[in-house]
């Protein structure tokens, strides 16, 4: 790892804490308008034909992504390379509007506002919001932090630190269109089958990482034993580890009913503690900046002893 990769990693996470998302041209609303465009042009039926709406789903995702990180690994080879890569780390991050959505799901519950909590926890979860207490509002808000730090922060860092500028560019597209094409609905289970094993294939190491940042800055006992018993439950194979070293770092239990798309799913229970409520909520958001600082520190650490080895 070169010296100076940390160095604009930890200017790529200051863009991203003092500016968040850019409000207005972010580029991946334009990429999501191109992929559902792609979906459009590509897919035959709903579900369609198993094998060739797979191959269709895997030739859009690499219609949309090749190109774009073949762009961001030329980029970062001219003379203001270093700059480009900052600028696509900031880009791909979202650790501040991660932490946004959070505090004001958060402060809706210190208020009393629980219509608000619905509404506010409803814009970081794709399940049913309309219903849930106090208590399920602080579960879907803390399941979505521990998740999204993985997703929105360290697995763009993990990738960062592999292959600059373009392992950033790589992760957030594939894991965008994860997001858009990897549910098992009837459009979308065969098209979007490429765009989900491929986002598994790039966050098993990132995931397990973040699960191991997660048990070092919390209860780590607790957090490994609920990783170890609890991280194969879950449905995702990269979700359960994250999901439950997290609780356990933090003292919840997670999991348990959810309304996705009108039905009833009844998740494994992870974690170990007292059930979700608001003051976990700040504990992951905590937990998830405790652990930037801590992979910023372990590369510069990592760079430097490569370098003098």
């Amino acid at each position: 790892m070169p010296l100076s990769l940390p160095i604009l990693a930890l200017a790529g996470v200051l863009l991203d804490r003092t500016f968040g998302e850019p409000r207005r041209l972010h580029p991946l609303v334009g990429f999501g308008a191109w992929a559902d465009r792609v979906e459009r042009f590509l897919r035959r039926g709903a579900p369609g034909h198993p094998l060739f709406n797979r191959a269709r789903g895997l030739l859009g995702w690499s219609l949309l992504v090749a190109p774009c990180v073949l762009l961001a690994l030329w980029l970062g080879r001219q003379p203001l390379g270093w700059l480009t890569d900052t600028l696509l780390l900031y880009l791909a991050l979202g650790g501040k509007s991660l932490a946004q959505h959070g505090e004001r799901v958060a402060a809706d519950l210190a208020a009393g506002d629980l219509a608000a909590a619905r509404e506010h926890v409803g814009w970081m979860v794709s399940r049913d919001t309309s219903q849930l207490d106090e208590e399920g509002v602080s579960r879907a808000a803390v399941e979505s932090i521990l998740e999204n730090g993985n997703d929105a922060v360290f697995g763009a860092l993990f990738w960062f630190f592999v292959a600059g500028g373009a392992g950033a560019v790589l992760y957030r597209l594939a894991n965008t269109l994860d997001a858009m094409w990897g549910y098992k609905d009837a459009r979308r289970i065969y098209f979007g089958w490429a765009a989900a094993r491929l986002d598994d294939v790039l966050n098993l190491a990132p995931a397990r990482l973040t699960a191991l940042s997660y048990a070092m800055l919390g209860r780590t006992q607790v957090a490994l034993a609920c990783w170890r018993r609890q991280g194969g439950t879950w449905a995702s194979p990269n979700a359960g580890p994250v999901i439950a070293a997290g609780a356990g770092a933090i003292g919840a239990q997670l999991g348990g009913a959810a309304v996705y798309h009108g039905a009833l799913e009844m998740r494994p229970k992870v974690g170990a503690g007292d059930t979700a409520n608001p003051a976990h909520i700040r504990h992951a958001l905590a937990l998830v900046a405790r652990g930037q600082w801590l992979w910023l520190g372990m590369a510069a650490v990592l760079a430097w002893v490569i370098h003098h080895a």
